[in-house]
């Protein structure tokens, strides 16, 4: 059994603060989540209220991993895609703190978001993770399946171009 819980957040205080904390320890570590090093926290708090606004709306599922009162870990699931994709959503913003990595939180965190797309009718999920140092490794172990990889696709938070690889992986009845 995990030393940890996953839920849906909301855009209750404590929780946005947390999660402005996980976005900038992340970025500091080299995490490749849209972001440049040193992230200031009035724009990590300006993606929470969008990610949370959305996820209040319907447009996005955002997880967290919780250890008592403390979120460990986070990844979103979209959902508001144009209206010739219901059938598929996108995972994204998948961050784990330093001191949680290895322990099974993101795999959770990942097989929640698969499951709540199942339960919303989806039969596809696509993701993208950094060439260098993404979590490549994580998503092919949970059987996402590489679909290529774009060269020099953006910045590592410390300055650099790093490549994408991007993912896709059938679920629910599109599974069997």
């Amino acid at each position: 059994m995990p030393d940890f819980a996953i839920r849906p957040l909301g855009p209750d205080p404590a929780t946005h603060a947390m999660l402005c904390e996980l976005l900038v320890e992340t970025v500091a570590h080299g995490g490749s989540v849209g972001f440049m090093h040193p992230l200031a926290p009035i724009y990590a708090a300006a993606f929470w209220d969008g990610a949370l606004g959305a996820a209040a709306r319907g447009g996005r599922i955002v997880l967290g991993a919780w250890v008592d009162d403390r979120i460990v870990g986070t990844v979103s699931l979209i959902l508001d895609l144009p209206p010739n994709q219901p059938h598929r959503a996108e995972i994204a913003k998948m961050m784990t703190r330093v001191a949680w990595r290895g322990r099974g939180v993101a795999r959770a965190l990942l097989e929640t978001a698969e499951a709540l797309a199942i339960e919303r009718g989806r039969t596809l999920l696509v993701l993208d993770t950094a060439s260098e140092e993404g979590a490549a490794g994580l998503y092919e172990k949970c059987g996402y399946n590489c679909a290529g990889e774009i060269p020099d696709f953006a910045l590592k938070p410390r300055g650099g171009l790093t490549g994408t690889k991007l993912y896709w992986k059938r679920i629910g009845s599109a599974a069997r």
